[in-house]
C-alpha cells in the first residue's frame, strides 16, 4: 500500500520512509492531529520528523508518540515541547477497530505520512506489521531490478 494519493487541495508534509522500509502496511486511514499554533507555524516551515514515532490506544484515545516538531523560532512562551504526546483525532468506532488490530501478535499502528488537507493537518496512519532482515533484502533487490529495467527501457528508447 502507498502513501494517500494527495489532491489539488492536500499538499505534503512529510513521508516517514523508515515505515515503508522496516514494515509491510496492511491497512491505512487518515486521522486528524490536536496541535497548538506554534506546532502548526513550525510545520508550515518544515520542522516535524516521524521517523520515530508510534501510535497507542490510552483510554479510549489515540496518542502519537516520539512525534519531533521543532519549536517555533518565534514562539517564545507559546512553544510546547518538541517530543509532546498528541492526540489524534478519531471517531470511536474506528479507535476500538484499531486496538482489536493492535491486539494482534506483530501489528503496530505507524504514522505513515503528515500532510495538509485545506488548512487542516492530517496524518496518514498504518496498521503493520514488522518485516524480516530478508524481506528488507528482497525489496531491496526487486527495487534495485526494476530500476534497472526501467534504465534499459529508457536507453533503448533513444
Amino acid at each position: 500500500m502507498e502513501v494517500i494519493s494527495l489532491s489539488e487541495h492536500t499538499k505534503s508534509i512529510t513521508v516517514n520512509k523508515k515505515a515503508f522500509h522496516d514494515y509491510f502496511i496492511e491497512e491505512s486511514l487518515e486521522a486528524g492531529i490536536e496541535l497548538y499554533g506554534t506546532e502548526v507555524k513550525s510545520i508550515r516551515s518544515g520542522g516535524v520528523n516521524l521517523k520515530d514515532a508510534w501510535c497507542e490506544v490510552d483510554n479510549g484515545q489515540l496518542w502519537v508518540k516520539g512525534m519531533h516538531i521543532s519549536p517555533y523560532e518565534k514562539g517564545n512562551i507559546f512553544n510546547r515541547l518538541p517530543t509532546r504526546e498528541r492526540r489524534l483525532l478519531v471517531h470511536k468506532q474506528e479507535i476500538l477497530r484499531l486496538l482489536g488490530f493492535i491486539k494482534q501478535d506483530g501489528l503496530t499502528l505507524i504514522p505513515l505520512s503528515m500532510y495538509f488537507k485545506g488548512s487542516l493537518v492530517k496524518v496518514q496512519l498504518g496498521v503493520c506489521k514488522g518485516k524480516k532482515l530478508y524481506d528488507k533484502r528482497a525489496d531491496i533487490a526487486t527495487k534495485s531490478a526494476n530500476r534497472d529495467i526501467q534504465r534499459a527501457i529508457k536507453e533503448s528508447n533513444q
